[in-house]
């Protein structure tokens, strides 16, 4: 007690002997507001550490902690940390059951093509990557039609991001007249969407490694870029994306140079080829699900561990958020 007034007695660890004000409560709130409100609207830590060296009161850390996530201008203008769901995966039960489709916009090369559609395969992680001027909807829809479906056939379902090009009157109805389902990710939320997104990056980098005359002519260099990647074993399957679209690999140049089969088919009659393809997609394909599955608890494991989640129920007062506005 020093003259009528009470304080708290404290040694920090490291530090010297401090005297903490034992605080009215009808004086906590003015104090909040000028040492949070008036003081930058600094967060938690830095609030409690500016009212903890001053003053004092019972369940004090709660009480700051409840004022500052109610700070109407702290949840407006602040970056406040992200809370996301646990993750979960994109299921698919086999090829062309679900195909991904995203575009990677990249600096304009000689030809004036500055857009590449990606297109992958969500099963077996095949892609395919188209250069285009444009990103419209009409240039989606030619893609499509005239250098995907008419390769491959017709996928059960298309996914994509929430793009114009993609959402269009043109694109669904293309899609509806052929049977083919559309669904899309949730907005500002390319995770959703994460197979192109990963493939870009993977694009992106093996563009990066082109000699500086050819990066010039990009657009001329994608197929053959694509095509080393569609050989090459994805870590999340454990085959090349080739093998498990057409049911043996691909033979490179080096093959041919040295009459060697990186699968080591022989030759065999049609009834015999068909059989052992069956039989061995069928043993890949579960290999392949079971890598996956295994890597995606993983990814989602390490993925849980780092979020917050609060889960929202139907009467819940939120907040939206304006990605339109301009400034701070």
């Amino acid at each position: 007690m020093q003259k009528g007034v009470m304080y708290r007695i404290v040694t920090p660890p490291g530090k010297s002997r401090c005297s903490q004000l034992v605080l009215p409560e009808k004086y906590r709130v003015p104090v909040l507001k000028s040492l949070h409100d008036d003081s930058g609207h600094l967060g938690l830590d830095k609030t409690y550490g500016l009212v903890r060296n001053r003053f004092y009161w019972p369940r004090m850390k709660s009480e700051i902690e409840e004022y500052c996530k109610s700070c109407e201008r702290c949840i407006k203008r602040k970056t406040l940390p992200k809370r996301a769901a646990p993750l979960s995966h994109l299921q698919s039960d086999g090829p062309f059951d679900l195909v991904c489709m995203d575009f990677l916009s990249i600096e304009p090369d000689s030809s004036s093509k500055e857009n590449v559609l990606v297109i992958t395969d969500h099963y077996t992680r095949y892609a395919q990557a188209f250069p285009t001027k444009d990103q419209r909807a009409s240039t989606v829809a030619k893609v499509l039609l005239e250098k995907y479906f008419v390769h491959y056939g017709l996928p059960r379902r298309m996914h994509s991001d929430q793009g114009r090009d993609f959402e269009s009157r043109l694109v669904h109805e293309v899609l509806s007249s052929l049977g083919v389902e559309k669904s899309r990710t949730t907005p500002y939320h390319p995770q959703g969407d994460p197979q192109p997104e990963r493939f870009n990056r993977t694009l992106l980098d093996m563009l990066g490694t082109l000699e500086l005359n050819r990066k010039k002519k990009w657009s001329q260099h994608v197929v053959h870029l694509v095509h080393a990647y569609n050989c090459t074993p994805n870590e999340a399957t454990g085959f090349s994306p080739y093998f498990l679209m057409f049911g043996r690999e691909a033979r490179l140049p080096v093959d041919l140079c040295f009459e060697t089969s990186s699968d080591g088919t022989p030759q065999k009659t049609y009834l015999k080829y068909v059989s052992d393809l069956r039989k061995e997609l069928k043993a890949a394909y579960e290999l392949a699900e079971s890598i996956a599955a295994k890597q995606n608890e993983n990814n989602k494991q390490r993925y849980d561990k780092r979020i917050r989640f609060a889960q929202l129920l139907p009467g819940d007062r939120v907040l939206l958020r304006n990605l339109g506005l301009q400034g701070k």
